[in-house]
């Protein structure tokens, strides 16, 4: 019986038979998971804790049938009381690892994914970081990670540098006043989306609502949405 030891992130869960589950994990070095976890519902069991969604844990596993894992034991690494308590951060924390869910399941292991995914929930679970456009910079980030990131330094169709008025995840970015299409965007929102790409994220996410942050929000979650072809729900 082949046994896997690994690190994962749970996605997300749904219920299966009477005290079932079943997790959809990113795991470090083995991608996308199915993962069954028997009598995890009932109340004497002692991994239904560490198979919620946002969840890092060690997982013990044993291949089922078909693609389906079975756990042999679960373990947290990080509690994350923190996110858990905040509807704005639970928020941004399902927002995220749904977006990792929507990476397609005959994509390769990708470690690098799996390194954002946790750094993202620690930085929610992080009082010092405001969580409300923690989401929308992963979804930036995760784009420049595929090599999808969005051009903001000059329009996308005719190059010139500016000024730059409207913002449109079809064709890929920034657009100058005579190319405009798409949904406008204001100074302080280009600035703010140049300052996530750029190095400066740390900072961003220590400021409270910096000016243009509901724009970024907005053109984030269009950015990721015509990337995957799909709507978020969060």
């Amino acid at each position: 019986m082949k046994e896997l030891l690994d690190e994962a992130v749970v996605l997300r869960t749904y219920k299966s038979g009477e005290s079932d589950r079943v997790c959809v994990l990113w795991t470090r070095r083995h991608g996308k998971l199915r993962v069954l976890a028997k009598g995890v519902r009932k109340t004497s069991s002692r991994m239904g804790g560490s198979l919620e969604p946002m969840g890092h844990v060690k997982v013990d596993l044993v291949k089922g049938r078909g693609d389906l894992y079975i756990t042999k034991n679960v373990a947290h690494m990080e509690r994350m009381t923190n996110l858990r308590s905040d509807y704005a951060r639970i928020a941004a924390g399902l927002a995220v690892v749904e977006v990792v869910d929507a990476i397609p399941t005959d994509e390769a292991a990708d470690e690098g994914i799996f390194e954002m995914l946790v750094r993202v929930l620690l930085t929610l679970d992080n009082t010092d970081y405001h969580p409300e456009l923690v989401a929308a910079s992963f979804f930036f980030k995760l784009l420049a990670y595929d090599g999808s990131e969005p051009v903001v330094d000059y329009c996308v169709n005719c190059e010139e540098s500016g000024p730059l008025v409207a913002f449109n995840a079809e064709v890929g970015g920034t657009l100058c006043v005579n190319c405009r299409s798409g949904t406008a965007i204001s100074f302080e929102a280009l600035v703010l989306v140049r300052r996530i790409l750029g190095g400066e994220l740390a900072g961003v996410l220590r400021e409270d609502n910096p000016p243009g942050s509901g724009e970024v929000m907005a053109l984030a979650h269009e950015a990721i949405e015509v990337h995957f072809g799909k709507r978020l729900k969060v």
